[in-house]
């Protein structure tokens, strides 16, 4: 903590005295880095105290992630650091994090604004989250961290920074140079752009609590299992289901895309695809008319974009694609068991 900096400059505070932000994201999106940029950014470049710090279970790629930053003047003490339960700001990484993950949690209208990673128009991220009310902002982070090279963190930063309204721009800059300037100096020219363009194209929109949705208060997940009622051994009675398995947050923007007209059946890509993805069906082949097994497509509930099967496709019947510009409703295919399950 930096106890030699200027007067505070927040807009808001919690009773505690605190300007607090969560985020919630998935391994590889970099929130936890984002937390820790934006803390740096405010306790050594402009004199506050405050305290960043990440939750998560398993280290890896597409597992959920919550990473928290609480903003305080600089005359006043860190003795907090418990997660963020009711944020000014709530930025949501993966929008398709909604389905599993209770994300928008203690946000209160006319206190938090949250901020959705998405191609959905305020209205509409609304209506996705059920929010009971309270400004909304929207950017695409996805689309604007491919098209500068760099990754959604920086775009989301930027729409956090716009949100909080107090972070000065040298000195998040200087926490990212900081951060990456050494180690990837060519990353820093589009790391800035996406920073700027995530500030520049969030767009925020304002709802009344109107009875709509009902309010979602925070609440701590407690285990079901515990000492108590855990079973002798660590016995798992619940059989495993791949059916449950969702494997969209995973993605981090790019999907295979499947060309029908150019397929062959061959079959490598089934075997080549570590999910079993690709959606086979009895029935006659649409160039030969024989009858065989048929590719209908790929079931993107169970893909996380490796895209193995776009290197292993001779015939450019699989080729990558961006996730954003695609309409997933229409080219995803579901099994008929799942279709007649839900």
């Amino acid at each position: 903590m930096n106890q030699s900096g200027a007067a505070g400059r927040l807009p808001v505070k919690n009773d505690l005295g605190f300007f607090e932000i969560r985020m919630e994201s998935i391994g590889g999106l970099g929130a936890n880095v984002a937390g820790k940029i934006l803390t740096e950014a405010a306790i050594i470049g402009m004199g506050m105290n405050g305290a960043g710090f990440a939750s998560y279970g398993s280290e890896k790629k597409g597992t959920p992630v919550k990473a928290f930053v609480r903003i305080c003047e600089a005359d006043q003490q860190v003795r907090v650091n418990s997660p963020v339960e009711e944020p000014h700001v709530l930025a949501i990484f993966h929008e398709a994090l909604a389905k599993s993950v209770p994300v928008t949690a203690g946000a209160k209208p006319g206190k938090t604004t949250v901020i959705l990673n998405t191609r959905k128009t305020p209205a509409e991220a609304r209506d996705f989250l059920k929010l009971e009310g309270g400004k909304v902002g929207v950017v695409d982070a996805m689309e604007i961290a491919m098209a500068t090279g760099s990754r959604v963190n920086m775009v989301m930063m930027g729409a956090i920074m716009k949100a909080a309204g107090f972070f000065e721009w040298k000195a998040v800059e200087a926490s990212i140079q900081e951060a990456f300037g050494k180690k990837y100096p060519a990353l820093m020219k589009g790391n800035l752009a996406a920073l700027k363009r995530g500030y520049d194209e969030v767009k925020f929109e304002e709802f009344p609590v109107d009875g709509k949705y009902p309010s979602t208060p925070f609440r701590r997940e407690v285990p079901k299992l515990g000492y108590e009622n855990a079973p002798i051994g660590g016995t798992i009675y619940s059989v495993g289901n791949s059916r449950f398995k969702d494997l969209s947050t995973s993605r981090t923007g790019m999907i295979p895309l499947f060309l029908m007209d150019k397929c062959t059946r061959c079959g490598e890509c089934d075997i080549t695809c570590p999910d079993y993805c690709f959606v086979w069906e009895k029935g006659k082949d649409p160039k030969t008319g024989k009858d065989g097994m048929v590719l209908l497509g790929i079931d993107y509930q169970y893909c996380k974009g490796c895209l193995r099967c776009t290197y292993i496709c001779k015939f450019g019947a699989l080729v990558p694609a961006k996730e954003a510009e695609q309409d997933m409703d229409k080219i995803t295919v579901k099994h008929k068991f799942l279709k007649k399950s839900s």
